[in-house]
C-alpha cells in the first residue's frame, strides 16, 4: 500500500510540474500561448446539445459569473483526476443507437452506459457540484484521427486548457492530445458555442512539404 500510495504521490507532482512548465508569464500571454486553445466566432450549436438544452433548458443559460480560469491547485488537480477516474471506470461506453435507438441524444449515463457526450455531461455535472464555475467547464467538439467526432470536457485554468477524456485515463493539456479541435461552449452562454482555432496540424503539413 505504501509503495502505491509513493507512486501515485510522483505521479502528482510529476503532472503538476508538467502543467507548471505550460502556465504563461502573464496574462497578456495566456491568449497566444499553447497551453490555451483560441476561440474565434460564434459558431452552430451541435444538434444533441440543442436538444438536450430543449429539453433542460436551466443547463443553458448565460453564466451568472464567467471567470477566464481556474487557478489550479494540488487539490482542485486532485479534484480533477477524481471525476475523470470515477466516470471513466464506472460507465461503460455505449453508443446511442444501442441505448436508444436514435444516431444522437445526449444526456447523462444511464444504467452505468453512455457515449462520449454523456461522459462529458456527467464529470461537468459532477465538478459544478463540488463549486467549480461552470465557465471553465466546456463541452467541446473534436475530431479524431480517422476522422470521426468525439466530445471532451475543457478544463481552463491557469495551467492551460486540460482534457478529460473518456477514452484516455491521463488528463492532458489540448495540445497533447491527438484530436483536432472544432468547437466548444462559450465561456458566457452554456447554451452557445464558439469555433476553435486549431491549425496545428496545418502548421506541420506546411513545415514538412518545405
Amino acid at each position: 500500500m505504501m509503495k502505491t500510495k509513493n507512486i501515485l504521490v510522483a505521479s502528482l507532482v510529476a503532472a503538476m510540474t508538467l502543467l507548471a512548465a505550460a502556465m504563461p508569464a502573464s496574462a497578456d500571454q495566456g491568449l497566444l500561448h499553447p497551453a490555451f486553445a483560441s476561440a474565434t466566432n460564434v459558431t452552430s450549436i451541435p444538434v444533441g446539445h440543442a436538444e438536450f438544452c430543449a429539453r433542460r433548458s436551466a443547463e443553458c443559460q448565460p453564466f451568472a459569473n464567467p471567470i477566464e480560469n481556474v487557478s489550479l491547485t494540488e487539490g482542485l488537480w486532485a479534484e480533477l483526476q477524481d471525476v475523470n477516474n470515477r466516470f471513466n471506470t464506472s460507465v461503460t461506453p455505449a453508443n446511442d443507437g444501442d441505448l436508444y435507438g436514435i444516431s444522437e441524444f445526449w444526456t447523462f449515463p444511464s444504467n452505468g452506459y453512455g457515449d462520449c457526450e454523456d461522459f462529458v455531461l456527467a464529470k461537468r455535472a459532477a465538478l459544478i457540484e463540488r463549486g467549480w464555475n461552470p465557465s471553465t467547464l466546456l463541452i467541446t467538439v473534436v475530431r479524431q484521427s480517422n476522422g470521426e467526432g468525439h466530445a471532451v470536457l475543457m478544463v481552463r485554468t491557469d495551467r492551460g486548457d486540460l482534457i478529460l477524456d473518456n477514452q484516455e485515463a491521463l488528463i492532458k493539456v489540448w495540445t497533447d492530445t491527438p484530436y483536432t479541435y472544432l468547437k466548444r461552449q462559450s465561456q458566457a452562454h452554456a447554451g452557445q458555442w464558439v469555433n476553435i482555432l486549431d491549425n496545428r496540424f496545418e502548421d506541420v503539413a506546411v513545415t514538412a512539404a518545405h
